[in-house]
């Protein structure tokens, strides 16, 4: 049974909920035998959870109300539980039992909102907006979904309004102001507040009967843990670079000299088709239509406003659908009929009619799958997408691999490889649902060629029901979210670059046909575009390329880059964290570096492109 509305005044008891995770803490992660090791592995809260709990004992304070926490995992995790009540939180829930072990996304968030059922009900439901260790950003949607709760993701401000609050979102490329009705779960960002963080000592003096424990039986006959989890995890394998780590010494002209050749001798400067080759297109007959057997559907869902991202995972879905005889839907959410969205490669245009807040689409999606049980459904790695397929496939009960940086057919099974514990590993997910679901990192697939121009596909209409729950005031985007992942070249900068100095990169970006990434310290202060964040809280990219300016390489910033080809950095302190994270160190003062480099491999040919002026986004600008 699902929490039933209320209504209340603003400034009235809340109920809070916050779930919180336990994860190892990413330096410490280490592989043997491309498996994760987790034996003696320090483990802390999830740092996303962190704000959640933070802000879940702010609301209760202000509001005179409560904040229950929550926390699934063995008997370790009850340290999380112990740290967010020793910051103020009311008490904790340790849902514990071996029943759960090997649970999914899928099965997590039903013994969690098992857990919610029992220990509520609740007014506010708080998460992180992801975990560092897996990244889908799912549980919260299929928590909402289960709970038959709204939700928004990437909170940064919040308002009570009484029965609604007032929202600022952090979204992919932009924000976004919306109101949501309560009750309502919420995922919440880093800039929200500050993070609950209290010392062993603190966290020791809880007092037992503060926290309660809720094992299995407690919860329902299930099925829980890896018996209730729609996918598989199969092989994986490490994603790590050894890196040369080969510092510069002497003047800074020799140094860049040097510096070029070795990039040279690496390839680093060899322009080429990357990762992102030609897809095969779908099959089609001799008058140019799309073959229509009695086949399997791989189903795309079309985000609205994001042509290029959409031209990418049908271009999948053509690739997908010649490896297992299927036929492309393109799930198009359109405000009225009439106003279909380009979708190339597709045979066959569903319009989803009437609303394109993500709970709406969500339900449409879901009755979709129940009637046309489609092989796969692919949906973007982005807000908007995660909410829809997390939604979708709790509806379904499908198997949802969340994240995807590759897609593969083998014998029968779309087979997702993502990236997990910030970027150390690949694993290979399947899921035993008649419909495997699947999100996307945008710019991670490769785009279909331009071909000749085809038939339009036929299309037909389907009804979105709208709930009214959540009410999208206005949208504002500052970036392209796969402009970072699509880079061969990116030239990442810290708070050592003052953004009245991005100019001064442009040449070299132009020269290098380079994009501009940022650690956090500088999309905190508003210079750079969220998008741009690189690291564990960020961006993960892998270009053929990573030049690093101006910052000092802590593990959090170089984490999100471990995937590079070559990595080359410049600082001015030879002890920096960044050399023990780079092929190529340059000790110097980047502003004498930069222009030397640009001539090194001007002068080298490396080939000249149009400059493009390097500066940050004014709506970033504080």
């Amino acid at each position: 049974m699902s929490p039933a509305p209320v209504t209340r005044a603003a400034g009235s008891p809340l109920r809070i909920a916050a779930l919180v995770k336990q994860v190892p803490v990413a330096e410490s992660m280490r592989l043997e035998g491309g498996r994760l090791v987790r034996r003696g592995v320090d483990l802390e809260m999830n740092a996303y959870c962190r704000r959640a709990v933070s802000q879940g004992v702010i609301l209760a304070a202000t509001t005179g109300g409560s904040c229950t926490v929550v926390t699934l995992g063995p008997p370790s995790a009850e340290d999380v539980l112990r740290e967010a009540v020793a910051w103020g939180a009311d008490s904790g829930v340790h849902v514990c039992d071996e029943a759960f072990a090997g649970s999914d996304t899928f099965a997590t968030a039903r013994a969690l909102a098992a857990a919610l059922r029992a220990a509520g009900p609740f007014d506010l439901v708080l998460l992180g907006r992801n975990s560092i260790d897996g990244e889908t950003g799912q549980v919260g949607p299929e928590i909402a979904e289960l709970l038959d709760l709204p939700f928004a993701t990437g909170v940064r401000r919040l308002e009570d309004l009484g029965a609604t609050l007032r929202l600022e979102l952090e979204l992919d490329d932009g924000t976004q102001e919306a109101e949501i009705a309560l009750p309502a779960a919420l995922s919440v960002a880093e800039r929200l507040c500050d993070p609950c963080k209290v010392d062993q000592e603190g966290r020791a003096a809880v007092p037992a009967e503060r926290l309660t424990r809720l094992g299995a039986a407690e919860l329902g006959g299930g099925p829980w843990g890896e018996a209730g989890s729609p996918t598989v995890v199969g092989e994986t394998r490490p994603m790590d670079h050894a890196r040369a780590n080969l510092v510069l010494e002497g003047p800074v002209d020799e140094q860049v000299r040097a510096a070029v050749r070795e990039l040279r001798r690496r390839g680093a400067l060899d322009a080429g088709p990357g990762a992102h080759a030609a897809v095969a297109p779908a099959p089609r007959d001799d008058n140019g239509k799309a073959h229509q057997p009695t086949s399997p559907v791989v189903a795309v869902l079309i985000e609205p406003g994001r042509p290029q991202v959409a031209a990418e995972l049908l271009g999948a879905a053509a690739r997908l659908g010649h490896e297992a005889g299927a036929v492309v839907h393109a799930l198009a959410p359109v405000d009225t009929a009439g106003t279909l969205p380009a979708t190339p490669g597709a045979d066959l245009v569903v319009a989803l009619v009437g609303s394109r807040v993500a709970e709406d689409v969500a339900d449409a999606v879901a009755a979709y799958v129940c009637e046309a049980c489609p092989w796969a459904v692919l949906a973007p790695s982005t807000a908007f997408g995660r909410e829809v397929a997390g939604r979708a496939a709790a509806a379904t009960g499908s198997g949802l691999v969340g994240d995807a940086i590759a897609l593969s057919a083998r014998a029968g099974a779309l087979v997702a490889a993502k990236p997990a514990f910030a970027g150390a590993l690949v694993a290979d997910v399947t899921c035993r649902s008649a419909t495997q679901m699947v999100t996307v990192r945008p710019g991670v697939l490769p785009a279909p060629e331009a071909a000749a121009p085809r038939p339009v596909p036929p299309s037909t209409e389907r009804a979105v029901r709208t709930r009214g729950r959540v009410r999208v005031l206005a949208d504002r985007r500052n970036d392209d979210v796969e402009t970072l992942a699509r880079a061969e070249v990116v030239i990442g900068v810290g708070a050592g670059v003052e953004p009245e100095e991005y100019g001064q990169l442009s040449p070299l970006a132009a020269l290098l046909g380079a994009e501009l990434a940022a650690t956090r310290k500088v999309t905190d202060r508003g210079w750079a575009p969220r998008a741009r964040q690189v690291g564990l809280t960020g961006r993960s990219i892998a270009p053929r390329l990573y030049i690093g300016l101006g910052l000092s390489g802590k593990f959090n910033h170089t984490v999100g880059v471990r995937a590079a080809g070559t990595i080359l950095a410049v600082n001015t302190d030879p002890g920096a964290p960044v050399f023990a994270h780079c092929d190529v160190g340059i000790v110097g003062d980047w502003h004498e570096v930069v222009p030397l480099l640009h001539e090194a491999l001007r002068s080298g040919a490396v080939g000249p492109g149009a400059e493009r002026p390097i500066r940050p986004a004014p709506s970033e600008r504080r």
